[in-house]
């Protein structure tokens, strides 16, 4: 792994489209990836349905737009059951796993230092 301290890592990106922290957070930091990331993780396999409702205040529309862009960046699977109705579960990737210790240390932070905003709302 590169020891180098982060300024002098990200140097070498002059074009900014070729800088991985700004690409590789634009993938998941929208407003409800992280939220599906974390419903996703607690459970192996979760439908459509069971995501919709644990976040209820997300559209059908959204979270299905948010879905389709975590799995076309590889973060989570979909799998299609040939029944009737069709029946889809979504789960994370290894990829989407190894990403998780890092967002439940960011869940930790925000909930420690939520208070810490009190004057932003």
């Amino acid at each position: 792994m590169n020891r180098l301290p982060l300024k002098e890592n990200l140097k070498k990106y002059t074009c900014i489209s070729e800088c991985p922290v700004r690409n590789i957070l634009a993938r998941f930091s929208g407003k409800w990836s992280i939220l599906v990331l974390c419903v996703l993780a607690e459970n192996e396999a979760t439908r459509f349905n069971a995501v919709a409702k644990a976040i209820p205040d997300i559209s059908p529309k959204v979270l299905t737009d948010t879905l389709k862009s975590l799995e076309r960046d590889r973060l989570i699977s979909r799998r299609l059951y040939a029944e009737i109705p069709p029946k889809v579960e979504y789960s994370l990737t290894p990829l989407g796993c190894s990403l998780m210790p890092l967002l439940h240390d960011l869940i930790s932070w925000s909930v420690e230092h939520f208070d810490d905003f009190e004057h932003v709302r």
